[in-house]
Order: structure tokens, then sequence, then C-alpha cells
């Protein structure tokens, strides 16, 4: 069994991006990682070539910036990155420049792609999430996604979604999946706040109507981490590629968990998923 990895990236160090730590997570998996790396106006392109010079093939891009549909220039740029992979690999693990898997899901990752990799009505895997916020708070309210889509077979049917959230194939068709008991550690919202408002900035200047979707910028120069509706206390430990990172966090942000903003919709969300144990709500895929 061959395994690839792939991802992009732009201006990793002027937005705090964790994309070392990123690529570092998947690298037991992989036989090669195939990273889309965008003209940068930092050091990106040479922070991703010193990671592993032997694993990583570096694919230099430039970003079409008009292409600001629905964020659609995030999923040309995966794309690119997952076309660059050969034919000859099984799957394909997708991570983003925010995200980490731990190191105690690598053997179930593994288990799953030999399990499947010859059944052709599976075209992925699908890992649940963790999304951390603020200082390593977790969020825990249904404005997260709680699902998607990280590893695909090596099929050039299958293409980037929207704003590279998730995959679909052919002529739009979604993705057959396995759920597997994995979950991918999503750290784009615990960055230094002056750091996070930049970030943000930009990031929204990516889509067409530029309009923030989740959290709005309060002051132009320091992210406030305060208006979100709900958050948990971590329980577990972070992945180790993680942890230096971690340790080096020179902010503050204290949580009063008794706080509860969650709205209407999404405590009926909750108690249907308490209740029957299904989730209410978009899925681009379909579990087989």
């Amino acid at each position: 069994m061959k395994v690839s990895g792939f991802t992009f990236i732009r201006n990793a160090v002027k937005y705090g991006y964790p994309i070392v730590e990123a690529v570092k997570s998947i690298l037991p998996l992989c036989d090669e990682i195939y990273i889309a790396v965008g003209k940068s106006d930092d050091n990106t392109l040479e922070l991703i070539k010193n990671i592993d010079p032997v694993k990583i093939k570096v694919v230099e891009t430039v970003w079409d910036d008009s292409l600001r549909e629905g964020g659609r220039v995030l999923a040309v740029e995966t794309d690119k990155a997952f076309q660059s992979i050969p034919s000859d690999y099984d799957w394909a693990f997708y991570i983003q420049g925010d995200e980490v898997i731990h190191e105690k899901y690598i053997p179930t990752v593994k288990e799953a792609m030999l399990k499947w990799k010859d059944d052709d009505n599976v075209d992925g895997l699908l890992f649940k999430y963790l999304h951390f916020y603020g200082s390593y708070y977790v969020g825990s309210s249904e404005r997260w996604y709680p699902n998607e889509i990280r590893v695909i077979k090596n099929n050039k049917k299958i293409f980037s979604y929207r704003d590279a959230q998730g995959f679909r194939k052919n002529d739009n068709e979604k993705l057959n999946v396995k759920p597997i008991e994995a979950y991918i550690y999503h750290y784009g919202w615990v960055k230094e706040p002056k750091v996070q408002s930049t970030k943000i900035e930009n990031f929204h200047k990516l889509y067409k109507d530029n309009k923030q979707t989740e959290t709005k910028v309060q002051e132009p120069n320091d992210f406030d981490y305060t208006g979100i509706d709900s958050l948990a206390l971590f329980q577990g430990n972070h992945p180790q590629v993680m942890r230096e990172l971690i340790e080096r966090k020179n902010w503050t942000f204290n949580y009063d968990l008794s706080q509860n903003k969650v709205t209407l919709k999404s405590r009926f969300k909750r108690l249907v998923k308490w209740l029957t144990g299904i989730e209410i709500g978009y899925k681009n895929y379909k579990i087989v």
C-alpha cells in the first residue's frame, strides 16, 4: 500500500499557520507529501522545504486571487497538490495548514486504509473533529463542523469542493465514505490575538462578498476571543508535534465555562443528537 499526503499553503509565517506541525503529523503514514506552496510574502517556501527534504515534494504556485466566488481559489490550490500525486499511490491524506492528527490515531487510520484499499465502493475516510479556540479550549456548540473527509482514494475524478473543506467526484457527486474513530485537531482559532486578527481579515478577502462568516473582528489590531457561544475544557493531551508551539503561547484568554450563548436552534440539534444519535445538518458525504 502506497500513501501520499497533500496540502496547500501561502504566507504561513505571516498568518501563524502551524503548517510544519500539520505536515509532520501525517509523515508517519505517508511515503511522500505534495505541498502546493503559493508565492508568499515571507519564508514559507524555505520552511516547507526544510521539513523533510526526502518526503516533501514542493509544487510552487501563484494564487489567482480573482477566484473569490465562495473562496474558490482554496479548492484550486488543493487540486494542484492532489493532481501532482503519481498514479501508483493508493490513498491520499489531506491535511490543512491549521490541522493536526494525534499520533495515537495513526494505527487506526492505517488499519482503515488497508481494510478498504481495494473496495471500489469506498472513496474516502471520514474523521471526527476537535476545534480549539482561544487558549486551547474546545468549541462545544453546533456551530463547529463535527466531521470531514481527510483521506481519499487516489482517484483523479475526485476534486476539492467549494472552499476546500471537503471533496466531490465526477459530476458533483458526494463521496462514499467510511467513518473512523480518529480525530483531526483543528487549531485555526488559536493564535496570538494580533496575528489572528490579521489572518481573519486576509482570509475573508478570498471571498466575493467579503463577509466574516464565523466570528466578527472587534478591533483591527487585536482579535476579541470573547465573542463565542460555548466552550469546554480540553481533557486530553495535544499531539506531540504541537506541544512545543503550545508551550510558547504568549497571550491569555480565560473563559467562564458557565456562560452559555447557544441558540435555540443549536439546543434543538443537540437534543435530537442526544435522543437519537442523529446529527442534523448539511453533510458533504455519503456514509456507506
